[in-house]
């Protein structure tokens, strides 16, 4: 079976001596905070952001709606899950249209003080608005209010876009790994 291997760059904040940007949206999206019945929506969020991208590839979760479903739910279950930084942005509901999921972001605690961002995904056509830069703002407040001192993620070294994102929010590569990924024939 051929293999691939995916370059993987770890990339970490430290809380106590960055300035947070603020958390701002554009006009006519709106905050929802971390609750259960907000599941299906963060799951839908997950799934259209990831669609086309190269990250199925190494998470096979993220390649189905339910699967997106699965992980979603098995984050919010884990002991060490962070709902303070745990946020969707959407569009509101109107007599026209449904809720509209745009963007997602989860948090867990990985050890003493420090968070782990698990996933950052912001729907295509809701890209280049800014709400990248207020997700990963909002949960790094909710990290640092929850007493975590540092935050890591991990990004694919070929998403040139989110590594920028980061790196201006002031997250620093600390390390690289490979993941291997065995192709289906």
């Amino acid at each position: 079976m051929p293999t691939t291997y995916f370059k993987r760059l770890r990339m970490e904040i430290n809380l106590r001596r960055s300035a947070l940007p603020e958390p701002v949206l554009p006009e006519g999206y709106e905050w929802r905070a971390w609750h259960p019945v907000l599941t299906e929506a963060h799951a839908r969020a997950k799934w259209s952001s990831f669609q086309g991208a190269l990250d199925p590839q190494l998470f096979p979760c993220l390649s189905s709606l339910q699967g997106c479903r699965r992980l979603v739910s098995d984050i919010s279950l884990r002991r060490g899950f962070v709902p303070q930084a745990t946020w969707l942005v959407v569009l509101p509901a109107t007599e026209f249209r449904k809720i509209t999921p745009c963007a997602t972001i989860q948090g867990v605690a990985k050890r003493w003080r420090t968070g782990a961002i698990q996933n950052v995904g912001v729907v295509p056509e809701h890209r280049g608005l800014g709400l990248g830069a207020a997700l990963l703002a909002q949960s790094l407040i909710g990290f640092r209010e929850g007493g975590h001192r540092r935050v890591i993620l991990e990004v694919t070294a070929e998403n040139a876009g989110a590594i920028r994102l980061y790196e201006r929010i002031g997250f620093r590569h600390t390390r690289t790994s490979y993941r291997l990924v065995e192709a289906a024939d």
